[in-house]
């Protein structure tokens, strides 16, 4: 397709260049395209459960994509930073994975059961009612609540699978407090991702399979978007869309570098 030339990307993983476990060629080759064409990107994804460098290891055995580290930005390092822009005391209770509690931890954060300044609320495969008592109390309490991401579900192998938005939306309802989300579509991952890259939002393209969270990144802030059908958002749904995409492809290799 004929499309304007972007200095840059903003691009999604799970449903746009993987699924789950699955490869998504055109996925793979795309990357290789910016890459070949020198064209800098930025991997954003609102999973916190894997490090960066976990997702660089899985994203070259399995996927056939080397990239380097520092173009891979996950909602956990965006929280991190949204933190440190806060500058509260460093001690949080999280409810996630080895991905957020390693990023929290590593920029001098504590753990604290029962008074933290923060509770950080992400995807845990492993929660229990009592983490959801602890997080609920701390905020009671009067601890700053973060949503590390909005995502409901997680498109995978097996479907779509309840994601951390879940998670947040329950605390929510039993606390009667709003969570500040940091991850895709909302202004704090979008932002910084654009900070990272260096490059005007008017010369970057936000690519993704989940019209409520990739798209809506880039019409919140105004970045052009582009829609691929691979994953969360059918290509059945994209004329009732309320605010179209700048792009729709069923495949990323329809899309010119």
């Amino acid at each position: 397709m004929t499309n304007k030339k972007y200095g840059g990307y903003l691009i999604d993983l799970d449903g746009t260049i993987y699924l789950g476990n699955k490869r998504i060629p055109a996925g793979e080759n795309f990357i290789h395209r910016l890459q070949e064409a020198k064209i800098p990107y930025l991997l954003v994804t609102n999973n916190t459960t894997k490090t960066p460098r976990v997702v660089q290891r899985r994203l070259s055995q399995q996927f056939n994509i080397d990239t380097p580290l520092e173009t891979i930005y996950t909602a956990s390092l965006a929280t991190v930073d949204y933190m440190n822009d806060l500058g509260l005391e460093k001690t949080v209770y999280i409810i996630g994975e080895d991905g957020l509690k390693e990023a929290i931890y590593e920029a001098g954060y504590k753990k604290d059961r029962e008074n933290p300044a923060y509770v950080v609320v992400a995807l845990d495969t492993d929660l229990t009612y009592e983490m959801l008592v602890l997080a609920t109390l701390a905020i009671h309490k009067g601890a700053k609540f973060i949503g590390t991401n909005p995502d409901l579900n997680l498109p995978n192998e097996r479907g779509l699978t309840p994601g951390a938005g879940a998670l947040i939306k329950m605390l929510e309802a039993a606390t009667r407090v709003e969570a500040t989300i940091i991850g895709k579509p909302e202004a704090i991952i979008a932002n910084k991702a654009v900070e990272k890259l260096g490059l005007p939002k008017s010369d970057l393209l936000m690519v993704g399979d989940n019209y409520l969270t990739d798209i809506h990144t880039g019409i919140n802030n105004g970045i052009d978007s582009l829609l691929v059908t691979t994953g969360f958002t059918r290509a059945e749904e994209v004329p009732n869309l309320p605010v179209p995409p700048t792009y729709v492809v069923a495949s990323l290799d329809e899309w010119e570098v």
